[in-house]
Order: C-alpha cells, then sequence, then structure tokens
C-alpha cells in the first residue's frame, strides 16, 4: 500500500514563510511526476506547482517567483517552500504523486489527506 502524508501546514502572518513537506511510504518502486495542488473554501481545487521526475517545474501564474517546489528521491520526500505569503494562498494544500508501486505494472495516482494553510493579514 502506497500512501503519501503532507505535513508543515499552520498559520502564519502576510509576508512569512511556510515549508510544505510531503512524505510517500509504502512498496513503491519509481515516484514519476509530483504536484501540490490547493482549495480554498468554496473555490475548486486548483494546482499550484509541479516537477517531473526530469525535475523540470511549472508554477500557478499566482505563485511564480514566491513558491519552489522541489523533491528527495532518496528520501521519497517532495517539498512545497512558501515564500511572500499572502491571505489569498489560504487553502488546504495537496500533495500528488504519479507512482509505480513494486507491485504494479502501471503507475497509479495517490493524493495525500492535505494540510492547512492559514495567512493572516
Amino acid at each position: 500500500q502506497v500512501q503519501l502524508v503532507e505535513s508543515g501546514g499552520g498559520l502564519v502572518q502576510a509576508g512569512g514563510s511556510l515549508r510544505l513537506s510531503c512524505a510517500a511510504s509504502g512498496s513503491i518502486n519509481r515516484i514519476n511526476a509530483i504536484g501540490w495542488y490547493r482549495q480554498a473554501p468554496g473555490k475548486q481545487r486548483e494546482l499550484v506547482a509541479v516537477i517531473s521526475s526530469s525535475d523540470s517545474t511549472s508554477y500557478a501564474d499566482s505563485v511564480k517567483g514566491r513558491f519552489t517546489i522541489s523533491r528527495d528521491s532518496a528520501k521519497n520526500t517532495m517539498y512545497l517552500q512558501m515564500n511572500s505569503l499572502k491571505p489569498e494562498d489560504t487553502a488546504v494544500y495537496y500533495c500528488n504523486a504519479d507512482i509505480r508501486p513494486v507491485y504494479a505494472f502501471r503507475s497509479q495516482n495517490y493524493w495525500g489527506p492535505g494540510t492547512q494553510v492559514t495567512v493572516s493579514s
């Protein structure tokens, strides 16, 4: 069984920083693309940042220059460094990964349960 668990969320003042982590555990053969999503109350879930298996990255326009996605393949852990946070960044943040388990022939898509980020003005 493969699981993703996020951590690092919390309450921060505008202009502050947080670093989210997403740890993958279980019988993992390979982790391919990884993404961070967020969902604010009353809004649809949106893609914040993505990193491919070759470490190419892409960001939503709203976070470019402020957020950085990265991965530590040796630890099966992914990160989202968030700087210059704004109240509009308040949301539940989810990690999503395309993972091939050791017991499967194909990759499968997994979601973490989410972590709350609240930015006060």
